[in-house]
Parts: C-alpha cells; sequence; structure tokens
C-alpha cells in the first residue's frame, strides 16, 4: 500500500487541494454530516487486504478542511481505478467545493496511472416513506453539479449493489429514551416478534474474536441459502480487528433450558386449567364452559407440540445459536452490515431479538438518533421479488426509505477508459 506525501496545489483565492494523512481523514469523517464507516480508517484497514494503493484528499479554506475522501487504486484489465466508497465528503450544492474537490480527485488518479475513478457519494437524492412513496423533492441539484464537472451518472438503478447500495432503509431513534418506548415504535408484528423470542428462552450477546467461526458459519450458511456471496472467516476477522470495539458482532443463542422450564410450566398450568374446566364441564354442563374447554384444550395441544419441538432441538445442545448480525459505529449512525439466520430455528424469531437488542444497547442508550439497516433493493410493488423478505421485515421497525445518489465514474485517462468501455460493450453482447 502506498500513501502520497503532502502536495499542496493552490485552485484559487478559497480553495486548495491537499494530500492529508490518515488520521485526518479520519478524523474529519467522524465529524463530518456525511461521515460513515465506509468513509473511514478502519474500512481502509480493512480494505488493505485487496486494494494496491490508498490516497487521501482534501479541500481546504482558509486552513480548515471543509472536504475530503480516501480513494482506493485497484488493478483492472486495462489499468488502476479508482473508488470512493460512500465519498467525497463534500457539499455537492456548493459548486466550487465540489470542483475543487474533483480536481483533487483526478490529480490523485493521474499520479497512480489510473484510468478512472467511480465514487458513490453518501447524498440522498430522494427521501421515501416506509413504503418507497416519495417525501420531498428530488435533489437533482446535486446530481447535475456532479454531471457538470465530468462524472459520468451510472442511471436510477434499483436492485442492490455489488459494492455500494443505493437504496438503503433507515430508522430515525430521536425521541425514544428507553426500551418500551423503541419497542412501542415497532409495528405490532414485530412487537409480538421480539417480545415471544424473549419469552422463548433467547438471549443476545456480543461475540469475542475468537469466536467469530460462530458467526461465520451462520451468515456462510445463510448466503448458501439465500445464493449470495459469503465473506468468510478471515474477511470477518480483519473486520474485527480494523475496527475494534466499533464493530459488534452479536448471536441470538436458544437456552434450551430456559425454553424447556417456562414451555413445561405453562403446559402445567393449562393441564390444571382443563382439568378444573373439565370437572365444572362433568358437574354441571353449560355452554360456556365447553366453550371454555375447548379453548384450552387447544392451547394445551399448542403446548404439548411446542415441548415436543424442543425436545428435539435440545438435541442439536444446550445453547443454540439461532441468528448473527454485524453492527458498525460511527458517530453519525449504527449500520446493520451482514447478517445469517438457522432456517431450522426460524420459530424462535432470533433476528428480530437482535435487531431491538442493538438499537436499544448501540444507539438509545448512548444517544446515537440513525440506525441504518443498510441495503433493500428498491422493488416495493412485486410482491414476488426475490428482496421482499428483506423489506418486509425492515419496515416492520417503522423507518423510512432513502434512494441515495448512486454510481458516478470519472473518465481520467480518456484513451484507456474509452477502449475499456467499448469493451465491456462487445462483452455484453
Amino acid at each position: 500500500m502506498t500513501m502520497d506525501k503532502t502536495d499542496k496545489t493552490e485552485t484559487s483565492m478559497t480553495y486548495e487541494i491537499v494530500t492529508i494523512t490518515p488520521e485526518e481523514f479520519d478524523e474529519f469523517s467522524m465529524h463530518h454530516p456525511q461521515g460513515n464507516f465506509q468513509q473511514s480508517l478502519g474500512m481502509v484497514n480493512v480494505a488493505k487486504h485487496h486494494a494496491d494503493a490508498f490516497d487521501f484528499v482534501g479541500v481546504r479554506r482558509e486552513g480548515a478542511l471543509v472536504a475530503a475522501c480516501s480513494i482506493a487504486y485497484e488493478r483492472g484489465g486495462f489499468g488502476e481505478r479508482g473508488y470512493i466508497w460512500l465519498g467525497p465528503l463534500c457539499d455537492a450544492h456548493d459548486e466550487g467545493l465540489l470542483a475543487t474537490m474533483t480536481d483533487g480527485i483526478r490529480r490523485s488518479a493521474r499520479r497512480h496511472h489510473a484510468v478512472s475513478v467511480i465514487c458513490w457519494p453518501n447524498l440522498v437524492y430522494q427521501q421515501r416513506d416506509s413504503q418507497g412513496e416519495p417525501d420531498g423533492t428530488p435533489d437533482d441539484a446535486s446530481l447535475k453539479a456532479y454531471e457538470s464537472l465530468g462524472w459520468r451518472h451510472a442511471g436510477f438503478t434499483r436492485g442492490y449493489g455489488a459494492v455500494v447500495n443505493r437504496w438503503v432503509y433507515v430508522k430515525d431513534l430521536t425521541g425514544l429514551g428507553d426500551g418500551p418506548a423503541l419497542m412501542k415504535s415497532f409495528d405490532k408484528r414485530t412487537q409480538w416478534s421480539v417480545k415471544r423470542s424473549l419469552s422463548m428462552g433467547v438471549r443476545v450477546r456480543e461475540l469475542g474474536i475468537d469466536e467469530l467461526d460462530v458467526f461465520e458459519k451462520i451468515e456462510t450458511a445463510t448466503a448458501e441459502r439465500r445464493h449470495f456471496r459469503g465473506r468468510g472467516l478471515e474477511y470477518f476477522r480483519q473486520f474485527k480487528q480494523a475496527f475494534g470495539d466499533k464493530s459488534h458482532f452479536m448471536v441470538a443463542e436458544i437456552h434450551l433450558d430456559e425454553y424447556l422450564a417456562d414451555m413445561t410450566a405453562k403446559r402445567d398450568a393449562l393441564k390444571a386449567k382443563v382439568e378444573g374446566l373439565q370437572a365444572k364441564y362433568d358437574e354441571r354442563p353449560t355452554t360456556r364452559i365447553e366453550r371454555q374447554l375447548g379453548e384450552e384444550g387447544r392451547n394445551l395441544a399448542a403446548a404439548e407440540k411446542r415441548l415436543a419441538e424442543a425436545a428435539e432441538f435440545a438435541k442439536d445442545g444446550d445453547v443454540l445459536p439461532a441468528a448473527a448480525s454485524l453492527f458498525v459505529e460511527h458517530p453519525n449512525e449504527v449500520v446493520y452490515l451482514f447478517s445469517g439466520s438457522v432456517e431450522r430455528y426460524k420459530p424462535f424469531y432470533a433476528s428480530a431479538l437482535i435487531q431491538y437488542e442493538a438499537m436499544l444497547h448501540l444507539c438509545v442508550e448512548r444517544g446515537v438518533n440513525r440506525y441504518n439497516f443498510y441495503g433493500i433493493d428498491g422493488i416495493f410493488d412485486d410482491p414476488d421479488d426475490e428482496g421482499r423478505g428483506v423489506l418486509e421485515f425492515k419496515q416492520g421497525f417503522n423507518g423510512n426509505v432513502e434512494e441515495l445518489l448512486g454510481e458516478f465514474t470519472l473518465p481520467v485517462d480518456k484513451l484507456r477508459f474509452g477502449v475499456s468501455e467499448l469493451a465491456h460493450k462487445v462483452l455484453k453482447r
């Protein structure tokens, strides 16, 4: 990995392009309104395992840093390409600032002999409600600002992104001061799922770095079931090492002893109630008692069935990992990044409980008001869509949708870029 030394070039009376240190960049990200974990030193340390080089470009105004980004350079078929994940961190409505930032990115790319630079600004193009309906006006000004400087927009795509998602689901936690208030903010079905999980002996804890194989096993099985690429144990270890205590690998485990004890007590109580009602009915049969007896008899049968199922689960062990999720902290938000669940334990609703615990302990208790569920595919009108289950799960927590500006490409070496574009078109035929 290579990093350039400071290279200041005055571009106007107001702004100057500077190459900043990794530490300056990270500090800037922590305080900028567009700052996020993708534009952080933690992500640089994760990506250094596959990137060839990094550069940290900034713009100063009167000595103060006002825009910045990290650029990862990776080799491609026609040369190096630069990648700016969820950046640059720059006010796109300030034309002079964005122009200077673009110039700084172009100069960095030329020093690295890059063909082009691709960026995904952390900017909302259109706010939407939970059902995907527009809320307010789109930010066409930012789109036009990028395009006017030579950035080529990839279009208003739907579906999951290969690198960065254009559609995300978020929840505003402002004003939710404790667990009961948080729970009440969910829809009724999700409230029931969380409470049900708690009542079934499911408990959430954080995994240590030496336990990440538990996380990886669940994530890999889920990837195979849902047909996406798993990251692998080494990646998760690298992520934990890079982000340290800002990353949280959490697992929801079923404690069979608690569940069996609870279900046994409920079964015994129902059995006693049914026996009491039967005695009353035998002594003096009435329609009301007959109705109660039928209802409680069905409840008893359901309890017996759950106990039998629990006995089968007990063959798997005493404590059963049912779901796992990775959460990443940034001062602006907590991001729900990766997850997986064990299909066999779906009736325990462990995935819903993990979300509640993460929101409560990582956000509500720490005063972080933004919880980012991350990607959805942006398709709201197709009940058969492959991403429907993910969307409905996240909608159950009553948040809203953000449609981001999307992907832009800045050609740097126009000859090689043109040849590359032509080759891609030929291969798609």
